[in-house]
């Protein structure tokens, strides 16, 4: 390989350009497509509660989401959820209610069948949305 640069006796490959407009665009794509599958967690509610099964020194993790997952709220705790509160607990499902711990708003949680899940967090349990206290 007359004219060519070595490296302990291999060619050195020469530099790959950066990604073309094109390679770009597609990644740009595929960000999108996947921050449109976080969407609408909790169609037409404020937040979503997730049970992340992570365990924290034998405590469990709760956390509360917006629609696009971001957790806004968390409870670390080995004690009942429901009695931190937080939370408001019925007969089922466990949480009926949410409290803020930044706003100390109160939002009335159920069920719904619209609700999704958060990558990385699990499902959501229920959907909160506020009542107006």
């Amino acid at each position: 390989m007359t004219g060519s640069r070595m490296y302990k006796g291999h060619p050195i490959q020469p530099h790959k350009p950066f990604p073309t407009i094109f390679n770009l665009n597609t990644v740009a794509i595929v960000g999108l497509a996947v921050a449109a599958t976080a969407s609408a967690t909790c169609p037409g509610f404020n937040f979503g509660i997730i049970d992340t099964h992570q365990k924290f020194l034998d405590a469990n993790k709760w956390v509360v989401v917006d629609d696009s997952c971001n957790v806004v709220d968390s409870l670390i705790t080995d004690q009942n959820p429901c009695t931190q509160g937080i939370f408001s607990c019925g007969p089922g499902p466990v949480f009926d209610g949410y409290t803020s711990t930044m706003s100390g708003l109160h939002y009335a949680c159920r069920p719904d069948p619209n609700s999704g899940s958060c990558d990385g967090l699990g499902g959501v349990q229920v959907c909160c949305r506020n009542d107006g206290n």
